[in-house]
């Protein structure tokens, strides 16, 4: 096991890499040990569906902003400083109004907080893949992902104190455990990274240029993204795949405890086995997807996904055989789907501009998700299967998008790699900005 790829991998890890990746599972285990009930909780607490579709839509709305400044306030702060800060205000503070929650305006203002997380998300990614061989990108991908898989070990505990203390207590318990956790992770990672090269140079060019400036020169970056065919492809792919993932994460715990009966305290058993199989694919099959070219895989995961759906609105109530096979499809087929397209977004871009092409990107993405939160919602009040159908929708148009990439995208579906000599330059620019 020591000689795994994986395991190789993270004993090579240096510089920001190592520090984004050690500290993750002190986000992601709390942030996995109450996803998968946070819309039982708010149905406890007296929120209608359409009213937890609303939030959710409401969220993605104020993402937006944040996300639009994202990129300028990671290129002028710089990706350390900006991931600290809007980490501490964007998972902090809402994890104690979570826990304090008592109706529909607690998660009102948990989710304004919240939604500065796309500040960082884009600061973050900086910090983890500049400085970093692109050719470990799926294996640092791997690693992050699992760092929350490692919650399954645990997660049983949840099922065991909702059984006896209930949910709306339980719930409460575990975020507070989620503010004590990701504020050590925040500080913590911050102690273990630098600025990467890129965001020092960022920071130079930008000391003093206004705010208003660098928004203004944003429609050129976004030309920039519509002359790369290979880039839009990408961008797509990830849209879709998030809104099947926003639909998906606030409807699939009513669906099945409303649905198909199963009680809230038994959702841990599918948690847990959700995530010991999609341990299993990312020890044995991922490494291997390392030299394939990134298409057939994520063909074969968004059609995993597609049956693992249709076979979940077909379950027949109360048949804990059928759900538990069910998900292990799911879990098998999302390790593919999510760590492939998040590696194909960052070597889809121009490195020189990732931070405001990740910033137009996100952009892009939570204004055509925004919708599906509402639309959700109301689906859902009609018939809870619905909103499933529509992800069913989404995967086919994700499928049929792969099958005729070739077509789509001419010349491969990465960003042209830069010539040597001009690289070397870049470089030497950089160091002496730096």
């Amino acid at each position: 096991m020591t000689n795994h790829p994986l395991i190789s991998t993270l004993k090579s890890l240096r510089g920001n890499v190592r520090g984004c990746v050690l500290t993750e599972p002190l986000w992601g285990i709390p942030f996995n040990l109450y996803a998968p009930y946070v819309s039982v909780y708010m149905l406890s607490l007296g929120l209608a569906d359409s009213q937890i579709g609303l939030l959710t839509s409401i969220g993605l709305l104020l993402q937006v902003f944040w996300t639009a400044v994202s990129g300028a306030i990671t290129d002028k702060f710089g990706r350390k400083r900006t991931t600290l800060v809007s980490d501490l205000i964007s998972w902090s503070i809402p994890c104690l109004i979570w826990a304090a929650a008592q109706d529909f305006n607690y998660f009102l203002v948990a989710a304004i907080f919240n939604s500065i997380w796309r500040v960082s998300a884009n600061s973050w990614t900086c910090l983890l893949v500049e400085d970093t061989d692109p050719k470990l990108l799926i294996d640092v991908y791997s690693l992050i992902y699992i760092a929350g898989l490692v919650a399954a070990f645990v997660s049983p505990v949840t099922g065991v104190l909702i059984d006896r203390f209930s949910l709306v207590p339980t719930m409460r318990g575990l975020y507070l455990l989620s503010f004590v956790m990701m504020t050590a992770k925040f500080l913590i990672m911050n102690n273990m990274v630098t600025e990467t090269q890129r965001g020092v140079a960022r920071m130079a060019e930008t000391r003093h240029q206004p705010w208003l400036g660098m928004l203004r020169e944003y429609p050129e970056v976004l030309r920039q993204i519509l002359r790369m065919p290979a880039t839009v492809f990408a961008a797509v792919l990830m849209i879709l795949l998030n809104i099947v993932w926003t639909v998906k994460g606030t409807f699939w715990s009513i669906l099945v405890t409303e649905t198909l009966l199963i009680p809230a305290e038994h959702l841990v058993i599918f948690t847990f086995a959700r995530s010991i199989v999609m341990l299993v694919f990312y020890f044995t099959v991922m490494p291997r997807l390392n030299r394939m070219d990134v298409r057939a895989p994520l063909i074969w995961g968004m059609l995993g996904l597609t049956v693992s759906q249709v076979f979940l609105i077909a379950a027949p109530p109360g048949d804990y055989a059928i759900l538990l096979a069910v998900t292990a499809l799911e879990a098998f087929a999302t390790p593919a789907a999510t760590t492939l397209v998040d590696k194909l977004v960052i070597t889809a871009i121009d490195p020189k501009e990732r931070a405001r092409i990740l910033a137009i990107l996100y952009v892009v993405m939570i204004v055509l998700t925004s919708p599906f939160g509402w639309i959700a919602g109301q689906l859902s009040e009609w018939n809870r299967i619905l909103p499933f159908l529509l992800m069913i929708a989404l995967l086919c148009a994700g499928v049929a998008l792969l099958f005729l990439s070739n077509r789509l995208v001419k010349g491969g579906l990465e960003y042209p790699a830069e010539p040597a000599q001009d690289a070397a330059q870049d470089a030497a620019q950089d160091a002496a900005q730096a």
